[in-house]
């Protein structure tokens, strides 16, 4: 036993002292994986290059981690000197050892009976500064941890669970701060992101993503709609250290399906919102979709980089948008650069010269119902994409030849339910893991679609049976991971999308794939179903 614990202490010690430079430059260290998205730049990119286009096929699966929880795994883990720690949902935090998968410990938390988050009693997964964990909970808490021994070091409750107010996604650290955003715009709350003290647990600031009177872009909301105006956020934000800005996707306005009562483009909804780091305060935005009726949450991964922009070097941010429109603005000012249906669209047909989409005069939701491409689960979702640097290209997990017929109804705001004001509705047969095939004449499909984003054409495109919710890996050999709806995991060529190798997981792929080295040798993991798989080169 006293070997064991002494073993132990030497393992998990090695976690200590992730520092915020450390954090900045994940890609010196790309046996780590320190952050949701791999870095703050998200483009879940790594250098690792062990495994290669050749040798992939010789993938063989090392653990499995199986939770005890029946809810969907959406999580990515991080990965510190060779120790893993991931979530079990819906908030329980975990420390396994990174070759092995046995335990170090396991922190359990007591969700409140309040706790009510319209898409899953579940967490995507957790933030690291020093030798502290930081997970966002259902019941609207922020807890931090001992990444040691997983004993609490502060929770500070950040919202009113009983409102709907929930976090899902995993925080996002900048300098001495961890930032989260609130969830639960479906029953009509007024969304916020704020930072907290990484040492106390206490507010730092607080940014409202409905501006409230007297606040520029209040007039976007008619009467006092703006005060249930939902606008949460589902996933991590990025960061950039040259302008200290962090960036941030904000969820659709509410209630969902109806907007009559809210008139105008009810900002901050639907946007990416770019926000001082330091203190929180709006230096710009872009709307995705003003005064959104088809649930067009910006809930997607702003991705970072600086490429050539039409002859010339330009620090872009790239956005796949569940509106099914690619975009590419300039991340120091906002300015629109391009945009690019990825999937078929009939609800806008082109943009002015501000870069605002020019909606198609019939593209609003009714009380007959009115057919839209994207869908309700848009073009793609909330599951991450990747940019690789190394083939300059961007791959998006979507949905085509889907659409949705969107019906709004009367509702008045009642705290603590729902407030949707209709929803999409079927036309044709229940297709594809229960999604609604709402045009019995096309096929519904997923596919992992390569973009240029100097240009928004595609390069390549992998199409599935069935839908996908997974995320994106790619690395420096070239490799890219997904999953979907299928129960595979599998690995294509970047450059072609040539398919190299597939293992059957038994349960749908919805989380994003990460990859990191311990002992000189690369390992990939993703979730499926409700466990945790690894894998590693034959050896």
């Amino acid at each position: 036993m006293k070997k064991f614990a002494l073993l132990l202490m030497s393992i998990v010690s090695l976690s200590a002292q992730v520092t915020f430079d450390r954090i900045l430059n994940a890609g010196k260290e790309p046996q780590n994986w320190l952050t949701y998205s791999g870095g703050v730049s998200s483009q879940r990119h790594s250098t690792l290059a062990q495994i290669t286009p050749d040798n992939v096929k010789n993938l063989e699966l090392q653990w499995i981690f199986q939770s005890r929880s029946l809810e969907r795994y959406e999580a990515t883990p991080l990965v510190v000197d060779g120790v893993m720690y991931t979530v079990q949902n819906p908030d329980d935090v975990l420390a396994l050892d990174a070759v092995t998968g046995r335990i170090y410990w396991t922190f359990n938390y007591q969700t409140s009976p309040d706790a009510r988050p319209c898409c899953g009693r579940l967490s995507r997964g957790l933030a690291i500064l020093g030798d502290t964990l930081f997970i966002g909970t259902i019941d609207a808490h922020v807890i931090a941890l001992d990444a040691k021994s997983g004993k609490p070091l502060w929770n500070s409750q950040v919202g009113d669970p009983e409102k709907g107010y929930a976090i899902t996604h995993a925080p996002l650290i900048v300098k001495d701060k961890v930032i989260v955003g609130m969830a639960g715009g479906e029953y009509g709350i007024r969304g916020y992101i704020l930072a907290l003290d990484t040492k106390t647990g206490k507010e730092a600031w607080r940014f409202y993503t409905i501006p409230g009177p007297g606040e520029p872009g209040h007039e976007s909301w008619k009467g006092d709609s703006w005060q249930h105006g939902g606008a949460s956020v589902w996933v991590t934000g990025s960061y950039d250290a040259e302008s200290n800005l962090t960036f941030w996707g904000i969820g659709n306005p509410g209630p969902d399906w109806n907007g009559d009562n809210r008139a105008g483009d009810n900002l901050y909804a639907c946007s990416v919102v770019a926000l001082d780091a330091d203190t929180g305060k709006l230096k710009w935005y872009y709307q995705f979709s003003p005064h959104d009726e088809f649930d067009y949450d910006a809930t997607q991964i702003p991705v970072l980089a600086d490429i050539d922009w039409q002859g010339r070097p330009r620090k872009v941010m790239m956005w796949a948008n569940r509106n099914g429109l690619f975009y590419v603005l300039d991340r120091t000012n906002g300015q629109f650069l391009s945009g690019k249906p990825f999937v078929k669209v009939n609800w806008m047909n082109g943009f002015d010269e501000r870069g605002r989409p020019m909606k198609v005069p019939a593209a609003a939701s009714s009380k007959e119902g009115t057919l839209i491409y994207p869908g309700n689960q848009g073009g793609t979702n909330w599951y991450s994409p990747s940019f690789s640097p190394h083939t300059g290209l961007f791959y998006i997990p979507t949905w085509d030849n889907y659409s949705s017929l969107y019906v709004k109804q009367d509702q008045d705001f009642v705290e603590g339910r729902t407030f949707g004001g209709g929803g999409p509705r079927p036309t044709g047969p229940a297709t594809k893991s229960g999604v609604l095939n709402f045009r019995a004449d096309e096929d519904i499909y997923g596919a992992i679609r390569a973009i240029d984003p100097k240009t928004g054409d595609k390069k390549w495109e992998f199409k599935m049976a069935d839908v996908t919710e997974a995320g994106i890996l790619t690395t420096a050999s070239d490799v890219l991971f997904s999953g979907g709806h299928e129960g595979y995991f599998f690995a294509l060529d970047a450059r072609n999308g040539k398919l190299l190798w597939k293992a059957p997981l038994g349960g749908e792929v919805r989380s994003g794939p990460m990859t990191y080295m311990v002992n000189g040798r690369q390992y990939v993991a993703v979730d499926a179903g409700n466990s945790l798989f690894v894998w590693a080169l034959r050896q």
